[in-house]
């Protein structure tokens, strides 16, 4: 049975689980697993349902907050009383009248009880400095928006689970075709999703999550310095998303301001030079951590880069970062990328593009 953490918010540009779990079976060692492109966390979290010890980064406060509520959960009765009393606080302490640019977007996205609701939540949530506060706002974060016609379990009106469309498209489309937002009990629900997520038992383990940018991981981790043995990652591919501009809707729900969070870029790569010169600094930043001997896996793509290229590229960065011996452990392994689940929502015809895996013995 997959574990229910796994999907606790969905999130675009991730891999499967299967995926972990098949190259930690490979591996031969026995150390740390660390990701310094954690993402939303599975790496980490699939090494700890292994037994693994796992560590892990990332810059984006969204993949901080989903990845720590899942490798260091609080136990379910926590959660359940947190929430509850914080529908009391609500009650007692209604929030502020909204107001400013975005009113026209959140008023058309929000049910104004479920806008309410999770503008209270926002701003009472301790989800950095508290366990159980970060695991709630994890959940709210997977239910904020999403095919709301389909599921009663999210808050918005119609939109991607995976990505948060821009405010004036978003407000354009909804008129266009007569979407309305829900009204929906944000309490009731997070009390449902908490029963049902913990219907499968935490791992043992726990794993250390850091904000931090990967280039950084010797500083942040200083602990772990030669005990990392098997990385298993994803980095940033060449011209293809903009981390910060696709989640900005739930970085606001986290703190940042709605209008500086979707405009504001999070380093998007376009130029190869400057990319694969961003890749041997990450690289420089995990070499410290690394054993005397490790094993990198990277899932890697980019609409202007072949697979020769990126075989070469990662090889060159890697040893130039290391000063060790790389070894690749086979010619790659290529395969398609589905169909987005944002061109399902706008009806477009999806990119053809692939991706790529590659592994690589250092010693």
């Amino acid at each position: 049975m997959r574990h229910r953490f796994h999907a606790i918010c969905p999130y675009f540009a991730m891999f499967p689980e299967a995926f972990v779990e098949k190259h930690l079976a490979a591996s031969h060692f026995d150390g740390v697993v660390f990701d310094p492109f954690c993402g939303r966390g599975t790496t980490v979290f699939q090494a700890l349902l292994d037994g693994r010890k796992a560590a892990g980064c990332d810059l984006h406060p969204v993949a901080v907050c989903i990845t720590s509520a899942k490798c260091n959960p609080p136990v379910r009765d926590a959660v359940l009383a947190r929430i509850n009393a914080l529908q009391a606080l609500m009650i007692k302490k209604p929030p502020p009248a909204p107001s400013g640019d975005m009113a026209e977007f959140f008023s058309a996205c929000f049910h104004v009880d479920t806008y309410d609701a999770l503008r209270f939540l926002r701003e009472n949530l301790d989800w950095r400095n508290n366990g159980t506060d970060g695991f709630i706002a994890a959940l709210c974060l997977g239910a904020l928006h999403g095919e709301s016609h389909r599921s009663p379990n999210y808050f918005s009106n119609r939109m991607p689970r995976t990505i948060s469309t821009k405010p004036a498209y978003s407000v354009r489309w909804w008129h266009k075709h007569g979407y309305v937002a829900p009204q929906r009990d944000v309490f009731y629900i997070l009390r449902n999703m908490t029963d049902f997520r913990f219907r499968t038992p935490a791992p043992d383990g726990r794993g250390e999550i850091v904000e931090s940018d990967a280039r950084k991981a010797k500083t942040a981790f200083p602990h772990l310095q030669g005990k990392v043995t098997d990385i298993i990652t994803s980095p940033p591919y060449l011209d293809t998303t903009n981390y910060r501009e696709d989640q900005w809707l739930r970085l606001w729900f986290l703190g940042e301001d709605a209008k500086s969070s979707h405009a504001r870029g999070d380093g998007r790569h376009y130029n190869k030079v400057l990319y694969w010169h961003f890749l041997k600094e990450a690289w420089e930043g995990v070499a410290p951590l690394l054993a005397p001997q490790a094993r990198i896996v990277v899932r890697i793509g980019g609409r202007k880069l072949s697979k020769d290229e990126i075989f070469s590229n990662l090889l060159k960065s890697l040893t130039g970062a290391t000063g060790r011996k790389v070894e690749p452990t086979d010619d790659g392994v290529t395969s398609a990328v589905r169909k987005t689940q944002a061109n399902s929502f706008r009806g477009a015809k999806a990119s053809s593009s692939v991706e790529h895996d590659f592994c690589f013995l250092v010693s």
